[in-house]
């Protein structure tokens, strides 16, 4: 793994852009935020931030990488990214992000030790843009320094929703869990998946979730869900892309998705299944 000291580009972000994000950092501000545009299938090499980092991204869908785990960020919620945490970002859909930092003082008691996923409000949506559009070295005592002040309440205020997925540790697990992210539909029980680990029933669901902090049943869902909402992103019909991933039908998508979801992230279709 490379770790870069400056943020990296990726194949469609220009030199302008990459300064503006090193400088983003660098600004004597506690809360920074920049507006970055990513096409589809753009994807940066692996990198950490010294600061804290949200990413929000409106349109299309993040899939945020690192060595323990995937976390996705769908339209409409944002990712908190702990500091000198090395990472992999990849676009699906064409995205509009804004990437924001933070000093560990902005924050304070909300500093995330780990990533999390949380759902962002009109009013935390506007205050990010509005920051986004003015100035890096804005007043404190201004305009500026109170949109960072009402960025940092609206992150404490907001809700978190638990679609991370942590990747097994052992190697025979973490095989099979790639086998999986390769074919999310793969129809085996959970017996089919123990006997291809080596192993029985009890031994691998006991293994699997001292691993990844998850149950197998529940660490599946989060995959289709997120292999839905990537296919989602890249334009494929939402009837297709459920049962792709798995799904009997769209219903049965929208029905795993109220209940993991504060909000729909899916958009309406009057196409359901039956």
């Amino acid at each position: 793994m490379r770790v870069r000291e400056k943020p990296p580009s990726s194949d469609q972000a220009g030199p302008q852009t990459v300064d503006r994000l090193w400088l983003s950092e660098e600004t004597p501000r506690p809360v920074t935020v920049l507006h970055q545009s990513f096409l589809n299938g753009a994807r940066t090499r692996w990198h950490s931030h010294r600061r804290i980092e949200l990413l929000h991204a409106s349109g299309g869908l993040l899939l945020l990488h690192t060595e323990i785990g995937t976390w996705t960020v769908p339209s409409g919620y944002a990712l908190l990214v702990p500091a000198d945490l090395p990472h992999e970002l990849a676009a699906y859909g064409c995205c509009e992000m804004r990437a924001a930092f933070f000093t560990d003082e902005a924050l304070g008691d909300a500093v995330p030790r780990s990533c999390r996923v949380i759902a962002v409000s009109e009013l935390l949506d506007v205050s990010l843009r509005a920051l986004a559009s003015g100035p890096l070295l804005y007043d404190l005592g201004g305009r500026g320094g109170h949109l960072a002040a009402l960025i940092v309440d609206e992150i404490r205020e907001a809700s978190e929703i638990q679609i991370a997925l942590p990747m097994p540790q052992t190697p025979p697990l973490r095989k099979l869990a790639r086998d999986m992210i390769q074919k999310p539909a793969l129809a085996h029980d959970l017996d089919g998946w123990a006997e291809q680990a080596g192993v029985s029933r009890s031994t691998f669901t006991r293994r699997f979730r001292g691993e990844t902090g998850l149950s197998f049943a529940e660490w599946r869902r989060r995959l289709r869900m997120l292999h839905t909402l990537t296919l989602q992103a890249n334009g494929v019909p939402l009837r297709q892309a459920a049962v792709t991933a798995g799904y009997r039908n769209a219903n049965a998508l929208r029905d795993m998705m109220r209940r993991t979801l504060t909000t729909t992230v899916l958009p309406p279709s009057p196409e359901l299944d039956r």
